[in-house]
């Protein structure tokens, strides 16, 4: 009897169900917006009730779609976004908005912290961020006391999604790692960490370690009532996004590098050593038992989504009302122009940077004689850029350049751009079949876990396939290394000069809450 796997990737930007069989093909897909609610600027939260009853409509519809029922479903796994906070209270119950990665209400302790991050850096190998859960609960013991009394339990986002499925309260070890919570030598908990923190009480709140293929727990009856699942189904450990997109696009080991161009602007590689604190690296626990290098911001393919609503409203009405979508217009664009076509720089930083903490989105070199159509290209290039930036810092933890980058994200639906990504980066990219990445890294290790495959190597060589490869263009090369010296050069003249116009946009806000 054939099997099947469910997985659910609960992103950052969209939530999805799909379906794959045991050599990996996609049957299919059921996604809705995830619902960020933003009560407060730099506030991203996600009402945890209302995403229980999605995801219900989302499995009984992509079930459908498969043309299957929920007895053939042989294993799920959870996939989601790293970092943020999901939270139950004593009794296990829900009693607050979860806290999405784009969250930025606690960048003043990040940055607190990251200038003490020596202490810690032998234990944990990683760098302080402002989504990170622990630096998260330290601002919520400050400033929402009530809420962080009320805490039983401290989750990752797909951690809480299988409990949801399973009534099983575990967390997974490399989502834990890359959350600051993990000692990266013994593979534990570690209280130095959340006495750095100050917040040496959630010791006791953090659930049992689990590895990605590791049983954890089956469907509950009640679970199996809002989703149409069977009672009993096996329930895995599953993944932090960015290693199920690794894992689904082959990345196994420092000969690949995995490039994701999607909420979150991700550059990583599976290595036996870790990166040192020097670097600016961070450091995680790969599904594989390797160390996963990280460099990442989020400065990547949402910036182009805000910016076609600001520069193409009349343009996107017009694609809708000939049954098209905007996307398909602007690819029409960037194949008919190149490298030499947008004459401004674009700094992708509309949720956050990779240079400097107060830097925001940024046009330089626009003239009377711009287009948007120029503006639009340069977003497009900027974004590629950020994602270089990040990539040449992992080339010098490495040594050398990998074979090759498999991409995935969003971005990945552009032939046009992802030719722009090889040229902006001289190596060559490859794309594979599928494109629900999360979901095949899901569903890999769901295989693993019901025993189809005896580990994750031989899952993915049966289940991940190259279906295209873009080579890097010299001409356009060329033109994009000059291209891009113009953009660090501008990039490192506005490194810690940010602070008073993002002063002045913060006391504009608040004079505006005033009146």
């Amino acid at each position: 009897m054939a099997n099947y796997f469910l997985t659910i990737d609960n992103g950052g930007t969209n939530t999805k169900a799909a379906v794959f069989d045991e050599h990996g093909v996609q049957l299919a897909v059921s996604a809705f917006p995830t619902k960020n609610r933003e009560r407060q600027a730099g506030f991203h939260e996600i009402n945890l009730t209302d995403l229980w009853a999605d995801l219900g409509t989302a499995i009984h519809d992509v079930l459908q779609k498969a043309q299957l029922t929920g007895d053939q479903i042989s294993g799920i796994s959870t996939v989601g976004h790293g970092k943020g906070l999901y939270v139950l209270d004593q009794h296990q119950q829900i009693f607050m908005d979860g806290i999405l990665s784009a969250d930025s209400r606690a960048e003043q302790d990040a940055i607190g912290f990251e200038e003490h991050v020596d202490q810690i850096f032998g234990l944990s190998h990683q760098h302080v961020m402002p989504s990170q859960a622990p630096v998260i609960l330290h601002w919520l013991k400050q400033h929402e006391p009530e809420n962080y009394q009320r805490i039983g339990a401290v989750l990752s986002n797909k951690d809480f999604i299988r409990f949801l499925l399973t009534g099983s309260i575990l967390q997974e070890i490399g989502d834990a790692s890359g959350n600051n919570f993990v000692n990266l030598e013994t593979e534990t908990y570690d209280s130095r960490l959340f006495e750095f923190f100050g917040i040496p009480e959630m010791v006791d709140k953090m659930p049992p370690l689990v590895r990605a293929t590791d049983l954890c727990g089956h469907v509950s009856e009640s679970a199996a009532q809002v989703t149409g699942l069977q009672v009993g189904t096996p329930v895995f450990g599953g993944m932090f996004d960015i290693d199920a997109c690794a894992i689904a696009t082959g990345v196994l080991d420092s000969s690949k590098f995995s490039l994701i161009a999607g909420t979150w602007n991700m550059n990583i590689f599976p290595n036996d050593q870790m990166a040192s604190e020097d670097s600016g690296l961070m450091n995680s626990i790969f599904p594989t038992g390797k160390k996963l290098i990280e460099a990442s911001s989020p400065t990547s393919a949402g910036n182009l989504a805000i910016m076609i609503k600001m520069l193409m409203t009349a343009e996107t009405r017009d694609a809708q009302a000939n049954g098209k979508s905007i996307y398909d217009d602007l690819e029409v664009f960037l194949e008919n122009t190149d490298a030499q076509f947008a004459k401004l720089i674009y700094f992708p930083f509309l949720y956050g940077s990779n240079s400097d903490p107060d830097a925001s989105g940024a046009f330089i070199g626009v003239r009377s004689s711009t287009t948007k159509s120029e503006m639009l290209r340069a977003v497009y290039e900027g974004v590629a850029f950020a994602h270089r930036y990040h990539v040449q810092s992992l080339l010098k933890v490495l040594g050398h350049q990998p074979d090759v980058i498999r991409m995935s994200g969003g971005g990945t639906n552009s032939p046009s751009w992802v030719q722009m990504f090889a040229n902006i980066l001289n190596m060559p990219v490859e794309l594979v079949e599928s494109n629900e990445l999360g979901g095949l890294g899901g569903a890999i290790t769901s295989a693993v876990g019901v025993g189809q495959y005896s580990d994750l190597e031989s899952a993915v060589q049966q289940m991940s396939r190259v279906k295209a490869r873009y080579e890097p263009q010299a001409d356009q090369v060329a033109l994009y290394d000059r291209k891009y010296a113009v953009y660090l050069s501008l990039l490192t003249a506005l490194d810690h000069n940010w602070s008073g116009l993002k002063a002045l946009q913060e006391d504009s806000a608040t004079a505006q809450l005033v009146h």
